[in-house]
């Protein structure tokens, strides 16, 4: 498994709050869901986005935003609109005096808007929980991560804009992975562009020492590593692997391994029913107590908790 492979094996949006925004001038919504990852796409027309810090940025057709959560943002078609509408936890939309809008403002099957044939078309898909996208990929990104039309060129946005509006059995399963897709190019081309600051791990998978390392860690979590094993496999001695990990990842080995066993962890507990027990074995852990142990003490929670969404 590369580097970005598996980054971005995190993505698993189920039951995303997904919604094509039609718009004429004037308008301004206020996003303050608390999402953890929201992208943004402009099919017609222009919308400007305005984080609660940094500069505002304009999206026209075939541009497409990244937003970090849970800061919240603005969306309208000038850079300075004081908003009208508020968007709020759950994709609840509302004046800002808390009037209930949804129903005043909509224009069909996932479409909503103050004009049917609005200037301006905003394709939005939210992640609505942590689980659904890794912590690795967020950290990886900036609050607002901007990719005009001509940097990265993708075919699914026409597919996205289509889809998101039909009414079809099993469609919210469909949109979960569209929205997955689309966020997997965008990070891509995030990190192909000219200059990009890629993470200090994604830049490590070229050593050829801590890339294969990075490589095996990846590809079985479930061994059960030390750094001797790992120095052995990688041709180097213990202490000339932690060093070189170290300063290229920002991290020791081990610790780097737990981060990623638990984020694989994460992803196995949202994604079906397997028992802990069993979750446990295929990250490398002995049993459901010790995995129980590392979660709470790493992430705060336990993983019944994280598993039910707490």
């Amino acid at each position: 498994m590369d580097a970005l492979a598996g980054l971005l094996d995190g993505p698993r949006a189920k039951g995303a709050f997904l919604l094509r925004m039609v718009m004429d001038p004037p308008w301004s919504v206020r996003v303050e869901d608390g999402a953890p990852l929201c992208v943004l796409c402009v099919t017609e027309g222009e919308a400007w986005i305005a984080p609660s810090s940094g500069e505002p940025v304009v999206l026209r057709p075939g541009d497409i935003a990244v937003l970090r959560g849970p800061e919240p943002y603005t969306v309208a078609d000038l850079p300075d609109r004081p908003p009208t509408a508020r968007v709020g936890p759950g994709g609840e939309c509302t004046t800002l005096a808390g009037e209930p809008l949804a129903e005043a403002m909509s224009l069909g099957v996932r479409t909503w808007g103050n004009a049917p044939d609005g200037g301006t078309t905003v394709l939005v898909g939210t992640y609505q929980m942590d689980g659904e996208v890794g912590r690795r990929l967020l950290d990886a990104l900036p609050p607002l991560a901007h990719l005009p039309a001509d940097l990265w060129r993708c075919p699914l946005m026409p597919f996205f804009d289509e889809e998101i509006a039909r009414d079809e059995p099993g469609q919210s399963a469909v949109l979960d992975r569209v929205l997955d897709l689309l966020l997997i190019a965008a990070v891509r081309a995030w990190f192909a562009r000219p200059g990009a600051a890629a993470p200090a791990w994604y830049r490590a998978m070229g050593d050829p020492v801590v890339g294969r390392a990075l490589r095996l860690l990846h590809d079985h979590p479930d061994h059960p590593w030390t750094v001797a094993s790992l120095a052995a496999k990688t041709g180097v001695s213990r202490a000339a692997l932690s060093r070189r990990f170290t300063e290229l990842v920002g991290e020791p080995p081990m610790t780097y391994l737990t981060d990623w066993r638990l984020a694989v962890a994460a992803d196995l507990l949202r994604a079906g029913d397997a028992t802990l027990d069993s979750v446990a074995r295929r990250v490398g852990y002995s049993g459901a107590f010790a995995l129980s142990a590392a979660f709470k003490r790493v992430r705060g929670v336990s993983p019944q908790e994280y598993r039910a969404g707490v």
